[in-house]
């Protein structure tokens, strides 16, 4: 038995041509286009044939498909099933080439199909021919189809209507609904329908605990149907006598809501489910013109077009959250009946699908995650280098090829680290400066830019963290002065002294290496935490005036690490901290992906938990402070010898990486 497909290199195409070629003295013809010549080798390995797959070279946009004179001879009369899946099948498509592939290339299949005597035209058409109809769509409805205006939707109806009109010769539509990857194995081709969420669902569970219950969405129910069914399902009615002339919905009859479906790809991913929902029609009561008004308002319009363009997401998804339409398939599933062949339940698959998305489609896999394309011939600035956790992110950027500037007061300290740096093929220029001095700052600023041309990237590593209590403190306000004078002022000398250069180029980031302690309070470090929290302030409301002037702005809340800055307090000997390393791999991560704020998940909860409980959390934190003693260097004492005790290292675990 001989067929024809068109879109046989598609992501349904490919895999229909496999079951065909699985019928003894099946022969497929397939389309294919001329400079895609080079894929057939590929496809045929995949089909395990040569022999009775044979490419017919064509285009789908030209008459009778572009097909030669010759080969239309070969096939006339020779054909018994014709499969046109070829189309476009993307929301952010344009209109005009689904209206030139979706529309135009139908009219040219049924043209060439008529040429060559096809004995049934086979057309994979899709849900969408329905619109957005609200009700039970069932399969011999097509004129009813209703709010049309999406391309797509256009498109397709329109195609199915070419078939249904113009051609004279048996047919048969199949309806699939959102396709999605193969229930077996995961694989899929392409990003679409419940993928879009994917990022968002990726980016709660780096953000949130599993166990964080959130407040979502509940909207229409959707019709998701793995790859496998469809091609199972097509390949068998297409082989059943007596079905001509009928349309078949490929979906699953038991669909699930918007809601439903987002949490079992949440518990696929590990990430925090929505425990209360809202019901997206709620939305509908919002009059109309005060949607327009909204969308119509520049700074609604960029902030939607900047969360969407983060989530990967076109424009028009979020209009399908409350889909109104239902899809009977009770032909569907006469044709089936007596097989085994039957839309798998989603939540047997859902992590198979979101396994594979996050191996194979996830967007950040197909960026440049190394920090040498990130800095690579890039000046970069790093204050507080000569040791520690400046030193260590000093030795990874220059090992990555940037021309880094490491600042320090001490020039010996400096020097070593250069030749450390060096001794690894890396380049690094020395700068010695004060940052707590302003002056110092400013020549500083003035060297870089006469020997460099500015800075690419400020790092704001250089700090002075004062362990103490309050009480301790009274008559010691000098502490707070000289704190905020380096950890505040003089890493905003450096900023402003940068900005001019970054304004003129168009490009820069600033990163300001921050305090966990800002985010959970932390008792004894008052004086530390209120300078790092002004200049958290102050990044926020840069990052607002430059967004769109292409300086980025990353705040690190760094958790508690092992540095010579908290050497004097013994007990920091017994807890869980960060190397220099590790802590400099978040400058890294920083560098690379440009978030505006890096912390790590205690520190979130901690500040999702004062927010809503102040009162409460006060209570635990003043727990934490009488738990954990002043430390002899507070007290102006010789160091304390003496052990933590088990109740002290249980909970500084528990709290990993917050100061106490």
């Amino acid at each position: 038995m001989n067929y024809f497909v068109t879109g046989a290199s598609g992501f349904i195409g490919r895999r229909l041509v496999e079951k065909l070629l699985q019928r003894p003295e099946a022969t497929v013809y397939y389309l294919i286009l001329e400079r895609e010549l080079p894929l057939v080798e590929q496809l045929h390995q995949r089909w395990g044939t040569t022999a009775r797959a044979i490419p017919v070279v064509g285009d789908l946009t030209q008459p009778r498909l572009g097909v030669a004179e010759a080969d239309i001879a070969r096939l006339k009369g020779n054909v018994r099933h014709l499969f046109h899946l070829a189309a476009i099948y993307d929301l952010k498509a344009s209109a005009e080439i689904q209206e030139k592939v979706n529309i135009q290339g139908t009219r040219n299949a049924v043209a060439f199909a008529e040429a060559i005597e096809a004995g049934c035209f086979h057309l994979t058409s899709s849900i969408a021919a329905a619109g957005l109809y609200e009700g039970v769509f069932r399969e011999d409805m097509f004129e009813e189809a209703e709010e049309l205006d999406n391309p797509y939707y256009r498109t397709k109806h329109e195609s199915e209507g070419i078939v249904r009109r113009e051609y004279p010769r048996p047919w048969r539509v199949y309806r699939p609904g959102i396709v999605v990857g193969d229930s077996r194995t995961g694989e899929m081709d392409k990003i679409d329908g419940p993928y879009y969420f994917f990022k968002l669902i990726q980016k709660l569970r780096n953000l949130l605990p599993p166990w964080m219950p959130m407040i979502g969405i509940e909207g229409g129910r959707l019709n998701l149907v793995p790859v496998n069914f469809i091609v199972d399902a097509m390949d068998h009615i297409a082989h059943v006598d007596g079905l001509d002339g009928q349309c078949f919905h490929l979906v699953d009859p038991h669909p699930h809501r918007v809601g439903d479906i987002l949490n079992l790809f949440a518990r696929a991913a590990h990430a925090p489910e929505m425990t209360l929902r809202f019901n997206a029609l709620m939305f509908a009561f919002v009059p109309q013109f005060i949607k327009v008004g909204l969308a119509q308002m520049k700074p609604a319009r960029r902030i939607k077009d900047l969360i969407l363009k983060d989530l990967g997401m076109p424009p028009d998804v979020m209009r399908f959250v409350n889909y109104p339409t239902r899809f009977d398939c009770r032909e569907t599933l006469k044709a089936l009946k007596g097989t085994d062949i039957a839309v798998p339940p989603l939540d047997t698959y859902a992590w198979k699908l979101w396994d594979y998305w996050e191996r194979h489609l996830d967007p950040d896999l197909f960026i440049d995650r190394s920090l040498s394309g990130a800095v690579k011939g890039r000046v970069v600035l790093i204050t507080g280098a000569s040791a520690g956790i400046g030193k260590a992110a000093a030795i990874k950027i220059a090992e990555a090829g940037a021309k880094t500037i490491i600042v320090a007061r001490t020039e010996d300290k400096l020097l070593e680290t250069q030749q450390e740096i060096e001794a690894r093929g890396g380049t690094a220029f020395i700068h010695t400066a004060d940052v707590a001095d302003i002056a110092s700052c400013d020549a500083l600023i003035q060297r870089v830019l006469a020997d460099h041309g500015g800075v690419d990237i400020l790092i704001n590593n250089a700090g002075r963290s004062i362990r103490r209590a309050i009480e301790n403190s009274l008559d010691r306000f000098h502490d707070y002065e000289r704190t905020m004078q380096l950890n505040y002022f003089g890493a905003l000398r450096l900023i402003m002294g940068c900005i001019p250069t970054m304004l003129k180029k168009k490009r820069g980031h600033i990163i300001n290496i921050s305090s966990i302690g800002v985010l959970s309070n932390a008792p004894r470090f008052s004086a530390y935490v209120a300078s790092k929290a002004a200049l958290d302030a102050f990044s926020r409301c840069a990052a607002a005036e430059f967004s769109d002037s292409g300086i980025d702005f990353t705040t690190i809340n760094m958790p508690l690490v092992r540095t010579e800055m908290i050497a004097p307090t013994k007990i920091y000997q017994h807890v869980p901290t960060l190397s220099p390393e590790e802590a400099a791999d978040m400058i890294v991560q920083a560098i690379i992906y440009k978030p505006e704020r890096i912390a790590t998940r205690v520190g979130i909860f901690a500040q999702v938990l004062h927010a809503v409980a102040p009162k409460l959390y006060a209570v635990i934190m003043n727990t934490a402070f009488r738990l954990f003693p002043e430390s002899a260097a507070a007290k102006g004492q010789q160091a304390d010898t003496k052990e933590p005790s088990l109740e002290q290292i249980s909970f500084a675990q528990l709290t990993r990486g917050i100061y106490w």
